[in-house]
C-alpha cells in the first residue's frame, strides 16, 4: 500500500485502474488534466481522501491545465438535450428549466475571461443562476479561476455525497 498526504490508499477492489466506487471519472466529468493525475494515483481508500489529493492536485496544475478543467464542465443552461448528451449527471443537476437570459451572459462571461462560468447549481433554477453570472462578471479573471475551481470541488462533493446516500 502507498500513502497519500498520510492517508492509504487502497489497493484492492479496481485493480488500480481507476474505475472503482472512487473513479475520478465520476466526479470529475472530462476534467481531463485533473482525471489523469488522479487516475494515476487511484485507487483511493474513499472518496473523501480522493477529493483532498484533487483540491492539491487543482492548486498545482499550470494555469491552461485549470482553464481545461474549468472548461470541460458543462455550460450552464445548456439546451436540455445537448445538456443530456454532455453529461448526465449535470443534468440531473440543472434540471430542464431553461432561462434565456443565461446564454448571453454565458457569451459575455466566456468572452470577458476566455473559460466557462461554472457553478455549483445545488438544484436551484436557472433564473436563481442568473444574479450570480451577472455579480461574478464584474470580478476579476483570477478571482474567477479560483473560484470556478471551488465550484468544481463543491459541485465533486455533492455528486461523492449522492453516491453515498
Amino acid at each position: 500500500m502507498r500513502e497519500l498526504s498520510g492517508q492509504l490508499k487502497a489497493g484492492k477492489g479496481d485493480g488500480g485502474r481507476g474505475k472503482g466506487p472512487h473513479a475520478p471519472e465520476r466526479l470529475f466529468e472530462g476534467a481531463g488534466p485533473l482525471i489523469e493525475r488522479l487516475r494515476a494515483e487511484s485507487p483511493f481508500i474513499s472518496g473523501a481522501v480522493m477529493l483532498a489529493r484533487a483540491r492539491q492536485i487543482l492548486a498545482e496544475l499550470s494555469e491552461s491545465d485549470q482553464i481545461a478543467v474549468i472548461n470541460a464542465h458543462p455550460r450552464i443552461g445548456e439546451r436540455a438535450e445537448r445538456l443530456r448528451a454532455q453529461s448526465a449527471a449535470a443534468y440531473l443537476e440543472q434540471g430542464s428549466d431553461r432561462d434565456d437570459r443565461l446564454a448571453p451572459l454565458n457569451d459575455e462571461y466566456e468572452q470577458k475571461f476566455g473559460f466557462r462560468f461554472v457553478v455549483f447549481v445545488n438544484r436551484r433554477p436557472q433564473a436563481a443562476i442568473v444574479p450570480v453570472l451577472e455579480a461574478r462578471l464584474q470580478r476579476s479573471r483570477d478571482v474567477e479561476r479560483a473560484t470556478a475551481i471551488e465550484e468544481i470541488v463543491a459541485i465533486a462533493e455533492d455528486r461523492l455525497k449522492s453516491e453515498a446516500s
